[in-house]
């Protein structure tokens, strides 16, 4: 007959099975949460609405191309809504510090296009694009419809929409996103 294992050969296995699980045990049960068990994570990490997937924008001008962008979209009149928003995208703008020159701002003028004093005295180095004509409208139809006169736009160097941001909300929201936007992208 099989004699049983003598005792510290049984320890022995005992501590090598309890290393194992261990060891093996989280990565196990991390597996299984993430394939077998519809759980994930109910925080976020970003701050505005992330556009998922990124979406291309076809006929976007080049001055949405090649460097980060902040565009708004408005009639170029600029009332209350308008001004808030061109405000909040120049002072996250400013915010960045060294990156700044990473980000442009852009106006899509949606009427009275490249005329209004106040843009051009506050906003230096906004970028006015008409978008007052049928290629205009198409190119604004992109944009995601809801609050558009209080919402701010991302878009990255290649011309795709990431994010959109309420102008109402904390601005340290945006400023955080860009922060590591730019971080992390080696583009633009």
């Amino acid at each position: 007959m099989n004699d049983p294992a003598p005792p510290a050969v049984r320890r022995s296995r005992r501590t090598l099975y309890l290393l194992l699980l261990v060891f093996f045990g989280p990565l196990l049960l991390s597996f299984a949460m993430y394939y077998f068990i519809d759980w994930r994570p109910a925080s976020q990490v970003n701050h505005g609405e992330l556009i998922t997937p990124a979406k291309p924008i076809a006929g976007a001008p080049e001055a949405m191309k090649g460097e980060w962008s902040l565009v708004a979209i408005a009639d170029a009149a600029c009332d209350d809504a308008c001004r808030t928003t061109l405000v909040f995208a120049r002072q996250t703008r400013l915010s960045l510090n060294q990156e700044m020159t990473r980000v442009r701002r852009v106006l899509l003028a949606t009427g009275h296009c490249c005329t209004n004093e106040y843009l051009a005295t506050e906003h230096e180095g906004l970028i006015v694009h008409d978008a007052a004509g049928p290629d205009g409208a198409a190119l604004v139809a992109q944009f995601p419809p809801a609050d558009r006169e209080w919402s701010l736009y991302v878009v990255d160097p290649l011309g795709n929409l990431v994010m959109r941001y309420d102008a109402r909300e904390e601005p340290k929201g945006l400023l955080t996103d860009l922060k590591k936007l730019l971080k992390l992208s080696h583009i633009g």
